[in-house]
């Protein structure tokens, strides 16, 4: 493996010093200045300009293209891929090379970072990744993952316009928020990757809160549809065992209601049938057996409400809050139903397919990127291809600020409680870029109580603050909980592993035959240095170059430095371009 440090020099030109073997295939020189054709070119003043908006692909509709993208795209085009037996229907930004840009062979795929969309990639003209590698010759695309960005579940253009309409002007309206100092969770949700205001809401509180008048059939309907969901097991989204943890918990917050009454042994009863009930393959006697059940569960609490007791004053309203609380978690737990190989399975390869349709490469290869756990799926690609014997049908791959093992990453061990699989069914989905928006005048204003936020991000004077707010405010989406348990597989002695965990994407990275650049940032606290080198180690060496960038006075690199900091398009972009060139 070649180890190589970069350091400040002149503009698009870096001293390179070779820690290790010679016999690696990406030889640059000592010194080097890059040929012509390779030296970046001043980005357009203009190129966030939609003056060059082309149609949309015909995806999966033969009504007219839409011609206008949303306007929070800045992107040449913008293109929908329809995942197979899914709504979901995935946006790929396009950037097209100029006409003066040399002429490559291979198309460009950039992939982003957990929960984000492609604006980390096209933060501004002046600072973005995309636009730089589309000036060095790159057709360039950025895939959103399904629940981020643009990316919206929809069935026709005009409804897919609409979505993404939506979600172009809820990233917009959360920016303006925190800049008048609004809450940005009151601002109108319910798009795809952000949520509603009801179901934010639902997943800051744990009360049963306050309830809506007594309507028994509508509670008994209510009911009924919830066991009947639960009974399905939401249509495949559950397992048999989460079907049951999640209608305990129902009835947990039933029982609570009639504790230390004469009607807990009457509600124990109807409890212990329910769960039998449950148990057994849905038909039209299991179903009338569940409405007859729901029926008798809520005639007990109407019972409750006519006794004199004091503790079942508004016990009506509590129930019907209950169940209204229950319905909204079983409709995220849908919503947000995907986890890391649902990425790595479904959204990657249609995307490469569909990029491979469009760009006709004579090899029928990509060369791609991928930042943080954008590099950690093509890492997990690799794996699994040479575990199966496949070809990944990629030439070249750099990741940068990713690994497969975050055991020295003390940041991200927050995610540690979530991987109890009970966490999934509380919690199924953390509204991440609602909640950074809501700290971030913590992080960025006196007396910066949450000012530790920014190095996480960023490393001192490092990025622009407004590039910086705007990475922050516009660039998050909600994250699945599902996605998170298996994404703390990390953490564990076998490192990142599959979802059933019977495979460990660090097992067979050493039967890769494709050339890889992992990059590093010194002061990068999410994915420290010594976990990217540490899973460089797992390829042939002869096929994998190590890379940190940073000095120990400065300038550092943070998480986010290596794609949109200050000096980047002068170090890093020309490092990945000469690189990639090496195999275009």
């Amino acid at each position: 493996m070649t180890t190589l440090q970069f350091h400040s020099q002149s503009r698009f030109e870096s001293d390179i010093r070779f820690a290790s073997s010679t016999s690696c295939s990406f030889r640059p020189r000592r010194n080097f200045t890059l040929p012509r054709r390779f030296r970046p070119r001043p980005p357009s003043l203009h190129s966030h300009s939609s003056t060059s908006l082309r149609p949309l692909p015909r995806a999966f509709s033969n009504d007219p293209a839409v011609t206008k993208k949303p306007s929070i795209c800045t992107a040449d085009e913008l293109h929908y891929v329809p995942l197979p037996n899914s709504d979901w229907r995935l946006a790929l930004w396009r950037y097209h090379p100029p006409p003066q840009a040399p002429p490559r062979n291979h198309p460009l795929l950039l992939l982003s970072g957990l929960g984000t969309n492609a604006i980390g990639y096209d933060l501004s003209p002046e600072s973005s990744f995309a636009r730089y590698m589309s000036g060095q010759g790159f057709d360039t695309w950025i895939l959103e993952f399904r629940g981020a960005g643009l990316s919206v579940q929809a069935s026709n253009l005009k409804e897919l316009k609409q979505s993404a309409d939506a979600v172009s002007e809820q990233i917009e309206a959360i920016a303006k928020s925190v800049a008048n100092e609004v809450s940005p969770q009151k601002q109108p949700t319910g798009v795809s990757g952000y949520l509603s205001d009801s179901e934010f809401y639902f997943l800051r509180e744990d009360s049963i809160g306050i309830g809506t008048a007594w309507d028994e059939a509508k509670l008994v309907a209510e009911l009924t549809e919830i066991f009947m969901r639960l009974s399905e097991r939401l249509s495949g989204f559950l397992s048999e065992s989460q079907s049951r943890l999640i209608s305990t918990k129902l009835l947990d917050q039933i029982s609570k209601l009639l504790e230390d009454s004469q009607l807990s042994e009457r509600f124990e009863e109807v409890r212990i049938k329910l769960a039998n009930v449950l148990e057994k393959q849905q038909n039209s006697v299991i179903a009338s057996q569940i409405r007859d059940l729901s029926q008798r569960l809520v005639n007990i609490i109407e019972g409750g409400q006519r006794s004199v007791s004091p503790q079942f004053i508004d016990i009506q309203e509590r129930l019907s809050s209950t169940i209204e609380d229950f319905q909204k978690q079983l409709d995220l737990i849908v919503k947000y139903d995907w986890d890391f190989d649902h990425y790595l399975e479904e959204d990657v390869p249609a995307a490469m397919e569909y990029i491979r349709a469009q760009t006709k490469p004579k090899d029928g290869k990509l060369l791609a990127i991928g930042h943080s756990m954008g590099g950690i799926l093509l890492y997990a690609m690799l794996s699994r291809c040479g575990s199966e014997g496949r070809e990944p049908r990629l030439k070249a791959v750099v990741t940068m600020a990713s690994a497969l093992d975050y055991r020295c990453s003390k940041p991200l061990k927050v995610l540690l409680p979530h991987a109890d699989p009970a966490q999934a069914l509380n919690v199924p989905a953390v509204p991440f870029g609602t909640l950074l928006a809501a700290a971030y005048p913590l992080a960025s204003r006196p007396p910066y109580v949450l000012g530790w936020l920014n190095d996480l991000i960023s490393a001192e004077d490092m990025m622009h603050p407004e590039l910086l707010e705007k990475l922050v405010l516009n660039n998050f989406c909600t994250i699945p909980t599902k996605l998170i348990m298996q994404l703390t597989s990390a953490f564990g002695d076998k490192g990142l592993c599959n979802r059933s965990g019977k495979l460990s994407y660090r097992d067979h990275l050493n039967k890769s035959n494709v050339p890889v650049l992992a990059i590093a940032g010194d002061q990068d606290l999410i994915c420290p240095p010594e976990a990217v080198e540490e899973t460089a180690k797992l390829f042939p060496e002869n096929l994998v170059t190590y890379k940190l960038f940073g000095e120990p006075h400065g300038p550092h690199y943070a998480h986010y430095d290596l794609v949109g900091g200050r000096l980047a398009m002068e170090q890093v972009y020309p490092c990945i371009v000469q690189f990639l060139s090496q195999y275009d």
